[in-house]
C-alpha cells in the first residue's frame, strides 16, 4: 500500500495463502496490492532482508529554488506550512511545480527542520508522590448539548485530580470560573477525599491570582483558602496548559465518559439540574472506582482537614432603589418592596445570593450572569411587583425590565397577542391579573400550559373563568363533637389490685 512499508509477517501470510488460493485472492487476505505481490513473488528474500534504497530516483523538483526561496522563508518563519510554501512557489513559477510534489515538499520541510530548525518543546514526564499535588482546573461542556427541561443548559465543571491517584472530583457551575466556584469545589473534593495534599496547582485562574506581578501573585481569599487547609499553591507557566497535564488529560477522559452515558442513555435532556449533578457524579464515581487500590494509598499520605470548612462566599453590599431592585456584580435583581432604601449585606455563592439586614436573612436568591452580549444580566422575580403593578398597570408596557418578568414562554406569547389585539389599558391590566393568578394561587404551571391552549386555537384569556377554575377551593370542615368521657372508665386499664385500693380510699 502507497506509504506502508511491506512487513515480513504480511510475506508469510501471502506465501502460505498462495498455496491454495489465486495471486489476486491471497494478496488482499495478507493486505497487499497485487504489484507488490508480483514483486514478492519474483523477491529471494523477505523485506527485512533487502537492502533499503537511499538514493533518488528521479530529479529533485525543488533543486532551483530550495536554498534561494525556500530555506530563507523557513528561516524567517520555521511555523509556515508545505503547501502554503507550495502556493507561493506555484505563483512565482507558473506551470513548473504540480500539486503532485507536496509530498516531497514536505519531506524536504521536515529533514530541514529536523538539522536546522528551532529547537522543540521538551516534555518531562514526572513522578508523583502520594499526597503530594492536587490540581483545580475549569472545563467547558458546551458540545456535550445538555438541556433542562428542553431548555439549553450552558455551563463548565469545576474538576479536581489527585496527581498519584488520578482520583477526581467534579461540580457542575452555571457561571464562570469566580473563585466561589472554585472554594466551593475544591473544599468539597478535599471533604470529600478526607484530606488535603500538600500542594495545590491550577493555572492562571483570575480567581486565584492578580495576574499582575510575578512575586506575591495571590488573592488574599485565596490565600487564605490555602492557609485553612495547608496547602501551598503553585500554578503552571501561563499560556502553558500541558503542565497541568494531570487535570487537562482527566478532562477529555471524563468528558468521553459522560458523553458515552449519554449514548446509553438515550437523550440529553434532564428533568432537573439536580438530576443532571447526579448524572455527572455517577460517572465520577465510576471513574474513581478504578482508581480505589491508588487512592487507598494516597489517602493515608493526605493532611488532616481542619475542624471546618472556610468561607466558600465573598460578601458585597448593595442598596436597593425605588424601583424595588438592587445590582450586584454587574446583575440586576429584584426585590421585595418593603426593602426599598435598605442597604443589604449580599453573600455571593457560586449558584445563589443570601441577603442580609441587621444580622437577619431576608432574601435568597438564584445567581445570575451577566449577558453574553454585553450588558447587566437580569434575574427578576415577577412576584415582587405584582402588587404594585395591581394599582399601576399601564406601567407594564413601557417597564425597562418587562421582559424579565414573564415567568415562562407562553406569559409573553400572550402578551404579545392581547398588545396586538386589546387597548393598552385592557392589555396591562389583563397581563397584570394573569401574573396575579399565578402568583398568589400557585398555578404558574397549570397556567401557562392553558394559556398555550388559547394560543393555539387563537383565543384571548377569559380572567373570570380562570379565577373560578383556578382559583383555591374553599374546603367545608367537618363538625367534630368531642364527648369527655368520665374518669372512672380509666380505672379498667389499671390492674385488679390498684384499682382495689382507689377504691378503699375513696
Amino acid at each position: 500500500m502507497p506509504g506502508t512499508r511491506i512487513t515480513d509477517q504480511q510475506v508469510r501470510l501471502y506465501m502460505k495463502i498462495r498455496k491454495n488460493k489465486s495471486q489476486e485472492l491471497a494478496a488482499a487476505k495478507a493486505g497487499l496490492s497485487e504489484r507488490s505481490a508480483r514483486r514478492i513473488e519474483s523477491s529471494v528474500a523477505l523485506p527485512s532482508q533487502s537492502p533499503r534504497r537511499y538514493w533518488r530516483s528521479r530529479a529533485d523538483p525543488f533543486a532551483g529554488v530550495w536554498d534561494a526561496e525556500v530555506v530563507p522563508l523557513l528561516k524567517s518563519a520555521p511555523k509556515l506550512m508545505a503547501v502554503t510554501l507550495l502556493r507561493k512557489l506555484q505563483d512565482d513559477h507558473p506551470e513548473r511545480f504540480s500539486d503532485g510534489v507536496l509530498r516531497t515538499l514536505q519531506r524536504h520541510i521536515r529533514h530541514w527542520r529536523a538539522l536546522e530548525g528551532p529547537a522543540k518543546e521538551v516534555f518531562f514526564p514526572q513522578d508523583h508522590a502520594p499526597g503530594q499535588r492536587g490540581l483545580s482546573d475549569f472545563t467547558a461542556m458546551g458540545n456535550l448539548r445538555i438541556t433542562i427541561a428542553d431548555v439549553s443548559f450552558p455551563h463548565i465543571l469545576y474538576h479536581f485530580v489527585l496527581a498519584f491517584s488520578r482520583w477526581e472530583h467534579a461540580e457542575v457551575v452555571a457561571g464562570g470560573e469566580s473563585f466561589e466556584a472554585l472554594s466551593k469545589g475544591l473544599q468539597n473534593a478535599l471533604w470529600q477525599a478526607g484530606g488535603a495534599p500538600l500542594e495545590h496547582r491550577s493555572d492562571s485562574l483570575s480567581a486565584a491570582f492578580k495576574n499582575l506581578a510575578e512575586e506575591e501573585d495571590f488573592t488574599l481569599r485565596y490565600t487564605a483558602l490555602l492557609d485553612h487547609y495547608g496547602m501551598a499553591g503553585t500554578r503552571n507557566n501561563r499560556g502553558l496548559s500541558h503542565e497541568n497535564g494531570s487535570v487537562e488529560a482527566s478532562h477529555r477522559y471524563l468528558k468521553e465518559a459522560i458523553e458515552q452515558a449519554l449514548l446509553l442513555r438515550g437523550h440529553r435532556d434532564f428533568e432537573d439540574r439536580a438530576s443532571y449533578e447526579g448524572f455527572v457524579r455517577e460517572a465520577v464515581m465510576r471513574r474513581n472506582r478504578r482508581n480505589a487500590a491508588a487512592f487507598r494509598i494516597e489517602r493515608e499520605q493526605l493532611q488532616d482537614l481542619p475542624e471546618r470548612r472556610t468561607t466558600d462566599f465573598v460578601e458585597e453590599e448593595a442598596r436597593v432603589t425605588r424601583c424595588g431592585t438592587f445590582t450586584v456584580r454587574g446583575v440586576l435583581y429584584s426585590a421585595p418592596s418593603r426593602l426599598i432604601g435598605h442597604r443589604l449585606k449580599v453573600r455571593l455563592y457560586s449558584d445563589r445570593l443570601e441577603c442580609f439586614l441587621s444580622g437577619a436573612l431576608v432574601l435568597r436568591l438564584a445567581r445570575g450572569r451577566r449577558s453574553p452580549i454585553g450588558g447587566r444580566g437580569r434575574m427578576i422575580d415577577y412576584r415582587h411587583f405584582v402588587d404594585a403593578l395591581k394599582r399601576k398597570p399601564q406601567a407594564f408596557k413601557g417597564l425597562v425590565f418587562r421582559d424579565a418578568l414573564f415567568p415562562r414562554e407562553a406569559y409573553r406569547r400572550m402578551w404579545e397577542q392581547l398588545e396586538c389585539r386589546l387597548t393598552q389599558r385592557q392589555a396591562c391590566q389583563t397581563i397584570v391579573a394573569l401574573l396575579e393568578m399565578a402568583a398568589r394561587d400557585g398555578v404558574e404551571g397549570v397556567l401557562a400550559e392553558r394559556l398555550e391552549a388559547l394560543l393555539a386555537t387563537g383565543e384571548l384569556p377569559d380572567l373570570r373563568k380562570l379565577r373560578e377554575e383556578f382559583a383555591p377551593r374553599k374546603v367545608e370542615l367537618p363538625l367534630i363533637t368531642v364527648e369527655m368521657p368520665m374518669a372512672r372508665v380509666y380505672d379498667a386499664l389499671l390492674p385488679s389490685e390498684q384499682a382495689d385500693e382507689l377504691e378503699v380510699v375513696a
